[in-house]
């Protein structure tokens, strides 16, 4: 596969359709099939007279399987590859494999039972339809229908790129012609267009929804959408909170395309559990009672080509009070509903997040006390916006300066300069001195600092000045060239420049309980992390023991968002409803003092009433 790939890789700047009838040709060739009466394969076939027959066999001969064999879960799959990086970006198109699609296939059949026979199924952003094609084996598997009347009457696709469209109706007239059906011309259902604007009543005489929908929806996030996308998304109601990802429409374009009882199976992100674009999602199933099962994959990488956090859910078009849910932990699939726990409606909450991994257990937790976010102030580190332009660590030092190594070596007027913590070091077993770095601060030394005026720092500090003014080209391409800051020197932003007294720092994620680091030193600023900022020294001794328990640990891992490498988010958002106790005076006393991490997760867990762990 991968000498396969790179060599579709040297053609892919050719148009597709040299590359898709390169593929076409080498299925062919390599399994030996003949057409004899189809007009579209017909019409991609390279035959031996062709001037693009060498570029074939050159093809062929990189396709290194042992037993010679091109099966057409390759060619689905090289399909997926030839997409260009830029539609990829824009579009979100990824292979989904076949356990997956077979699986979702199977889950929604199951269902239908006996009504397959004239069952309506559809992938509203069916790429080049690989769930298609599973669906399309399967119904003739279970029902005997002929192709031509599957494609013809049960197979309904929606793409918003024509050419996934055009590879779509290949490969289901590849399917049909390698099970024996070599008709002239198959009548297909596939339609080119945009599924936040298509009206299937349109293309569709009578529609009255899909008994079933399957798919794989977009992965685009908000900041990679186009302006008219954004514009479009504005017609679905669980886009108006946060900036939308574009997966997140197409739960309500399906389900409402749904007919009476009909079931929705989709792979997709599981961000939508926590996300502030997320809430009015959630609300939308809370309101409408909408029967969810979901498989939460967590950090299981379920795709080989993009690093996602994924579910697979089933929507059915029957009220339920109850979602359903089922945590992999093995990439494994649940094989009967017995496995899912059932949580009510009533216990979750649209507006906070679901808590759906352990939620009794999360549920008490958010119910103790003041929500953290209510009783502590957080900050984000400071914003330059060119990190490597301000903080460095000196090369060494004298007297007056500080060096600075930059492509050259600089001295930078010590008075100019400031410690800076980067927090996010903290995620692993690291003191200050490792973390603390030098900053080049051109701001005052208010309480609210403010941006020094040029000719002051040229004054005052010439050598900084002379080091900045040599950046000032770098420093004028922050927010592509549009920034509006106090001086062309200052920061990109002005969070986090002010001093406060005491502060708590701590990674934005983490792998592992995390180091928090207590300071009282009011000049000492932070990058790439966060900050509990302006509290007393007791109220910051309290809650770092509890933020470096096992119970805090536990919610992390449970509630917030997940990264590779078991990384998790430590962010606002995701640990603002975790439960503060209203501890006496004595508990206060207790939890400071105590040095036995063991004897203080005993305590908070019996404080929760919380047991195991």
């Amino acid at each position: 596969m991968k000498n396969t790939t790179k060599y579709l890789s040297q053609k892919c700047t050719a148009s597709p359709w040299f590359v898709d009838r390169l593929i076409i040709s080498a299925f062919l060739h390599i399994n030996m099939i003949r057409i004899i009466n189809n007009k579209l394969l017909l019409s991609y076939w390279i035959r031996e007279n062709d001037e693009d027959y060498n570029t074939l066999i050159e093809f062929v001969e990189t396709i290194n399987d042992k037993k010679g064999k091109f099966a057409l879960e390759k060619l689905i799959e090289l399909f997926e590859f030839v997409i260009s990086p830029s539609d990829r970006i824009i579009n979100g198109a990824i292979y989904t494999p076949a356990k997956v699609r077979e699986y979702i296939v199977a889950q929604a059949f199951r269902r239908e039972g006996n009504a397959l026979r004239n069952a309506k199924i559809a992938d509203i952003a069916c790429g080049c339809s690989g769930f298609l094609y599973t669906a399309a084996k399967e119904l003739k598997r279970r029902t005997g229908n002929t192709y031509q009347y599957i494609f013809q009457n049960q197979i309904f696709g929606l793409d918003i790129q024509n050419y996934s469209i055009t590879r779509s109706k290949l490969l289901l007239s590849l399917l049909a012609l390698s099970e024996g059906e070599d008709a002239e011309e198959f009548r297909f259902n596939l339609h080119q267009g945009d599924a936040l604007t298509f009206q299937w009543e349109d293309h569709f005489k009578g529609f009255e929804g899909f008994q079933i929908i399957i798919g794989n929806p977009p992965y685009v996030c908000a900041r990679n959408l186009e302006d008219a996308v954004k514009e479009n998304l504005k017609n679905w109601s669980v886009c108006s909170s946060g900036n939308p990802d574009l997966y997140i429409p197409f739960f309500q374009i399906g389900y409402e395309c749904l007919a009476e009882d009909g079931i929705l199976g989709f792979i997709t992100m599981n961000t939508f559990f926590k996300s502030l674009n997320g809430r009015v999602l959630r609300k939308y199933f809370e309101d409408n009672k909408v029967t969810i099962r979901i498989i939460d994959f967590g950090t299981l990488q379920i795709f080989k080509s993009k690093s996602t956090y994924t579910c697979i859910c089933f929507l059915e078009k029957e009220e339920q009070n109850y979602i359903e849910y089922y945590k992999s932990t093995e990439k494994e699939l649940p094989t009967n509903r017995n496995q899912y726990s059932r949580i009510n409606y009533r216990n979750l909450d649209a507006k906070k997040g679901w808590n759906l991994n352990d939620n009794e257990i999360i549920s008490r937790i958010e119910a103790t006390g003041t929500p953290f976010g209510e009783k502590y102030k957080t900050r984000h580190g400071i914003a330059t916006l060119r990190n490597d332009l301000y903080i460095f660590k000196p090369v060494y030092e004298d007297i007056d300066f500080y060096y600075l190594q930059n492509g050259t070596l600089y001295p930078i007027e010590k008075g100019i300069c400031k410690d800076i913590l980067n927090s996010n070091k903290l995620s692993r077993a690291v003191n200050f001195d490792e973390t603390k770095e030098k900053i080049l601060f051109p701001y005052n030394n208010d309480k609210k600092p403010k941006a020094l005026e040029e000719k002051t720092l040229k004054d005052k500090f010439p050598n900084a000045y002379k080091y900045l003014k040599k950046k000032k080209t770098e420093l004028a391409k922050r927010d592509k060239g549009k920034g509006k800051y106090e001086n062309w020197f200052a920061f990109g932003r002005t969070q986090s420049l002010e001093k406060v007294r005491n502060k708590l720092f701590f990674p934005k994620f983490s792998n592992q309980t995390p180091n928090y680091l207590i300071s009282d030193d009011e000049n000492l600023l932070f990058y790439n992390g966060q900050a509990i900022v302006g509290h007393s020294e007791e109220e910051m001794l309290l809650i770092k023991k509890i933020l470096e328990s096992r119970l805090f640990w536990y919610y992390v891992k449970t509630t917030s968002k997940p990264y590779s490498s078991n990384y998790y988010s430590l962010n606002g958002t995701y640990i603002k409803n975790f439960g503060i106790p209203d501890f006496s005076d004595d508990d206060i006393g207790f939890l400071i003092n105590e040095t036995s991490s063991e004897t203080i997760d005993t305590f908070l867990e019996d404080y929760y009433g919380i047991d195991n762990l």
